[in-house]
């Protein structure tokens, strides 16, 4: 009974061995290719549960998955002759499981190289057809989208299609780098001292112009003073005039006065006249006035 319990776990043991060999899965991220003695059987299959010969039949699987390249830096001549390091990348995934495994046998890493030269020979020669400005700035976005473009070409030859490729980084070599640095560096300086030589003649100019128009501002001011001094003049010698016809002989008097007073402000002032002047003409009437009986 031991010995029959015995052989039934090891028929279902073997049984169990025979499905699993029969049976393979492909998920949802994968594509299977199905081998017969290295010959290409099938390469069709929905994701799940599918069916194989054990021992005659293989099964290879594939990511369909974006896989992206990392191409290595290369340098590349430009049409000046000038050097550039240029870093750039590749997205790309696989398209035809069959033509990818004749192609490159389906070798993930014999397919990024095959796909690195195809990207370096289009850069050479877009690059080889540009100046160093051109690639840098100007035609950087037009050269990744025929780079693409190209590469999509070359590609479906080994079952794969290019999604993108991007140029990540383009760089001159360090000996040529310092020189251009050091041309950069005496043409900001000379643009900086353009700058400040045509400050400083602005900045003369415009003192020379605010000076210009100080000393108008001021004879200008200085004209309208002598006017308003001479108008004020003017009238003053009107309101005398006037005050003068009022009363003539009390104006002269007043006149007097005043004369008087400056002339005779300190003691010891001395005025040598003549007695008879009239400048001592109200002295005189004072003195008759009180002689007078």
């Amino acid at each position: 009974m031991q010995a029959r319990m015995t052989m039934i776990a090891v028929a279902l043991i073997l049984a169990m061995m025979l499905i699993y060999s029969l049976i393979f899965t492909v998920h949802q991220t994968q594509y299977a290719l199905k081998l017969q003695f290295g010959k290409i059987v099938s390469a069709d299959y929905e994701p799940g549960l599918n069916f194989k010969l054990p021992l005659i039949q293989k099964i290879l699987y594939f990511d369909k998955r974006i896989q992206t390249l990392d191409a290595p830096e290369e340098q590349f001549l430009t049409s000046e002759k000038k050097n550039l390091i240029v870093d750039s990348f590749v997205k790309w995934h696989i398209i035809d499981t069959v033509t990818f495994f004749t192609s490159v046998g389906g070798n993930m890493q014999r397919a990024n190289q095959r796909l690195a030269e195809i990207i370096a020979d289009g850069l050479r020669s877009k690059i080889a057809a540009r100046t160093i400005q051109e690639v840098v700035s100007g035609d950087r976005v037009e050269i990744m989208t025929n780079l693409t473009e190209e590469a999509q070409k070359g590609a479906a030859n080994l079952g794969i299609a290019v999604v993108d490729v991007r140029i990540k980084r383009i760089d001159l070599p360090q000996e040529v780098s310092q020189s251009v640095y050091r041309r950069m560096e005496a043409e900001r300086e000379r643009v900086a001292k353009d700058l400040r030589s045509r400050g400083e003649a602005e900045a003369v100019r415009i003192q020379a112009d605010a000076d210009r128009q100080k000393t108008v501002l001021l004879a200008e001011a200085e004209r309208k003073a002598e006017e308003i001094r001479g108008e004020g003049d003017g009238q003053a010698a009107k309101i005398y005039a006037e005050a003068f016809q009022q009363d003539e002989e009390f104006y002269a008097f007043y006149r007097s006065l005043n004369a008087y007073r400056h002339t005779f402000n300190q003691k010891s002032d001395v005025l040598v006249v003549e007695p008879n002047t009239d400048f001592f003409d109200y002295f005189k009437q004072a003195q008759k006035a009180t002689t007078t009986p």
